[in-house]
């Protein structure tokens, strides 16, 4: 029988059109610790699943922060995720997730593990209307199971508990730090697609700071249709998509639509030929990179670099 970490190594591997693995776990309940509620993250942003290990608790640490652990000579901070989402486990914190995503690594203590589960992206819908708090960007259908109806999973935001977590760990964006203003075709925007609250208020900060317009979008579908409607006008005004839209960027992890089934529709398009598309996301590795090419993106950027960001835009607007 394989292990829950066996399985996060070898699906980590799979190219699917437009599906994901998503890896369950609980974090607990009320104050009783009943009804806990199932949460899910990517399993792309899981380096490794260990029984809880001895942690370290670091002196003025932030409120949730249980301390670091040495996990083979890294020192890696751990976070209470069930005290940040507002919940308390009934058997203790005793598992940890390591992650690896946005160019860092830490871990979360949880309750327990599920399962992994291979869903379609256009089975999970954007939470930001329902979810109060903007720690949940999506809630996940999971399918039938033994004629039990399907359950719900929340797909935690973590760039946004992240930040929540260090609030003063990212510089304030300015002009300085990414160079020379950019010029694109007058008249013309660049759209970008993202559906964490957090990643979109950093990317239009470094879009006005590069002095570039833009259209922000919530979701891959959301952007495919605004794509759509601008080349629409454009051709009933007698231009070309170049004419309205300079360059597309766009995260990987959205709901109904991700973003390499939005970069592929690009592509196979010819009403969008020679569109240039760049990948912004916070999944990193090899994998990620190689799938990146089978899309034919033009370039991949790790969130979040301004400056990075800045200096690939310049370069596939040079191409």
């Amino acid at each position: 029988m394989k292990s829950v970490q066996q399985e996060v190594d070898e699906r980590s591997n799979l190219t699917s059109n437009n599906k994901f693995e998503l890896l369950l776990f609980r974090l607990g309940g009320d104050e009783n610790g009943e009804r806990s509620e199932l949460f899910g993250i990517n399993v792309f942003k899981i380096r490794e699943i260990v029984a809880m290990p001895e942690i370290t608790a670091v002196a003025g640490s932030m409120p949730h922060v249980l301390g670091v652990v040495n996990l083979r000579g890294q020192i890696i901070q751990v976070l209470d995720l069930p005290a940040i989402a507002g919940v308390k486990p009934k058997t203790g914190l005793n598992i940890m997730l390591v992650t690896e995503f946005a160019r860092t690594t830490q871990a979360f203590a949880v309750e327990s593990v599920e399962e992994i589960v291979r869903l379609d992206w256009n089975q999970v819908m954007s939470a930001e209307r329902t979810a109060a708090s903007g720690m949940v960007t999506s809630i996940a259908r999971l399918p039938e199971e033994a004629g039990q109806p399907g359950r719900l999973a929340q797909v935690l935001d973590v760039e946004t508990i992240l930040r929540d977590m260090n609030p003063d760990s990212g510089p304030e964006i300015n002009q300085q730090m990414v160079g020379s203003k950019i010029q694109i075709r007058p008249g013309s925007v660049v759209l970008a697609a993202d559906d964490s609250v957090v990643a979109r208020a950093l990317i239009e900060q470094g879009f006005e700071a590069m002095g570039l317009p833009f259209i922000m979008a919530k979701s891959g579908k959301d952007a495919w249709d605004q794509l759509n409607s601008i080349a629409s006008s454009a051709e009933a005004e007698g231009k070309s998509i170049h004419d309205k839209v300079a360059l597309v960027l766009t995260d990987l992890e959205m709901p109904e639509m991700d973003g390499f089934t939005l970069t592929r529709n690009i592509k196979k398009s010819a009403r969008f030929t020679g569109l240039p598309v760049i990948i912004h996301s916070s999944l990193s590795g090899t994998t990620n990179e190689e799938h990146v090419k089978n899309v034919q993106a033009d370039a991949y950027v790790a969130k979040f670099s301004a400056e990075d960001l800045a200096n690939t835009i310049r370069r596939v607007l040079r191409q």
